[in-house]
């Protein structure tokens, strides 16, 4: 690996996934061992360059020689294309460079929702800004991506259920719509960071999903793994409402309409 050096990333250290990459570039040797700084404990010279309220949505390289700042995507590039020329050659090219900075986005203002931090935030803390499109467009996106693996997999449950599309994204919808008119009151402010790690929940059940349908289980040992997962799902819920400093409320909630949904699905295909 070529080092890019004089260049230091102040990367998000309250995000699990911006610390595991960041620490790949140092330990890759793609930047050097000192070429990576905290967002919380950032230096004067290097505050005093770079944009403070950018930073917390895209991720800073700073070039101590030309004492410049660039941001998001462009830092990612600027390290992988100084050992990978090509690669970030291609990236920029029309239109994967447009569609790589939508997706870095669309990561970057959901990362708190993927990937949590048990630490408090406070106003020096590395948070992203709300933005509505992102978080929609998260939310979508696995409620389409969990309805086609649910589909899948409920024709290997038995029960005479087939696969359904709709059905299962209906499911989705209403799981949405359910926890908003039941929990907005309560949640208020936090409503969309509670939607944000519920879908993030519905998320890794229907990543848990994928081996299902790869083993030829039979219809009983299907069943049981997929108490499993909802299982482990109910954990997981459990444990980012604790996060969130919620109490119990929205699990019961979210559990009761699991039961209503399964409830109505299992009586209308009997």
């Amino acid at each position: 690996m070529k080092t890019l050096k004089n260049h230091t990333l102040i990367y998000d250290n309250e995000c699990p996934m911006c610390t595991i990459y960041s620490r790949g570039f140092t330990k890759s040797g793609m930047l050097d061992e000192e070429g990576r700084e905290a967002f919380t404990e950032i230096s004067m010279k290097n505050k005093n360059l770079v944009d403070f309220n950018r930073a917390k949505n895209e991720i800073a390289l700073v070039d101590h020689s030309q004492n410049k700042v660039v941001y998001g995507l462009d830092s990612l590039l600027l390290i992988i294309g100084n050992s990978f020329p090509l690669l970030a050659k291609i990236a920029r090219i029309q239109p994967l460079y447009w569609f790589f900075k939508k997706l870095y986005s669309f990561v970057s203002y959901n990362r708190k929702q993927i990937i949590p931090s048990k630490k408090e935030y406070t106003e020096q803390s590395c948070v992203p800004d709300f933005n509505l499109k992102y978080r929609i467009g998260y939310m979508a996106f696995v409620a389409i991506f969990s309805a086609y693996i649910l589909s899948v997999f409920s024709g290997k449950l038995g029960m005479n259920l087939v696969p359904n599309f709709f059905r299962e994204f209906s499911v989705c919808l209403g799981q949405i719509l359910w926890q908003t008119l039941f929990l907005k009151a309560y949640l208020k402010e936090k409503i969309w960071d509670y939607l944000g790690n519920m879908m993030t929940v519905s998320l890794i059940g229907t990543l848990l999903l994928i081996p299902a349908l790869i083993i030829n289980f039979s219809p009983v040992a299907s069943l049981i793994y997929f108490g499993v997962v909802v299982f482990i799902m109910f954990l997981e819920h459990i444990r980012r409402c604790k996060m969130l400093k919620l109490n119990y409320f929205p699990t019961i909630s979210w559990i009761l309409f699991r039961i209503t949904a399964l409830a109505i699905i299992i009586l209308t295909t009997i």
